[in-house]
């Protein structure tokens, strides 16, 4: 029987040289910058889009290399299983938002949970975050049931140009 219980995630920080490395599809590249054993998922139509958006990001406010995307590795195992972290530094009221996103081959084994558990740590360890958001489609039920529990109240929606309509979820970054 599969291990269902959330997992434990310590985040491994990317950076600029990772993310071109898995731009160009250079996995072994990548897998050595970062020192972990990233799997073909973090080449994948999934999230490639990811790494451009954050290279961007980086080269256009070198602060945000510290706060945005890193690969998820699952402990005691040592196995990368995904990806998260803010999607930039915090703004000037002291908000960041969450994003995560699980390797399929890793999903429904907690590793979601374990991912929000992580990003919520790092937030409260932070003195200049206040509040946490997360931004989820009204129709995405995993990524709803994987925040439930947290704390998160729906604050509001807003419309993404990718993903269209998102409701918006916050709570105190130290509760």
């Amino acid at each position: 029987m599969a291990d269902t219980s959330p997992s434990f995630i310590r985040f491994v920080r990317l950076g600029p040289e990772v993310f071109e490395a898995l731009i160009a599809g250079d996995l072994d590249t990548a897998r050595t910058l970062s020192g972990i054993p990233l799997t073909e998922w973090f080449l994948s139509d999934e999230v490639d889009w990811m790494w451009k958006m954050r290279l961007e990001q980086i080269a256009g406010d070198p602060t945000a290399a510290d706060w945005v995307v890193r690969a998820a590795v699952a402990e005691p195992s040592g196995v990368p299983v995904g990806a998260g972290g803010f999607h930039g530094p915090p703004d000037e009221a002291g908000m960041v938002e969450v994003g995560y996103g699980t390797d399929p081959a890793h999903r429904r084994r907690g590793h979601a949970r374990g991912m929000v558990a992580a990003l919520l740590e790092w937030a409260a360890a932070e003195p200049s975050v206040v509040t946490v958001r997360a931004s989820i489609s009204p129709t995405n039920d995993a990524s709803l049931a994987t925040i439930a529990g947290f704390g998160f109240t729906h604050v509001g929606e807003q419309w993404d140009e990718e993903d269209g309509i998102e409701h918006l979820y916050e709570r105190p970054a130290r509760t």
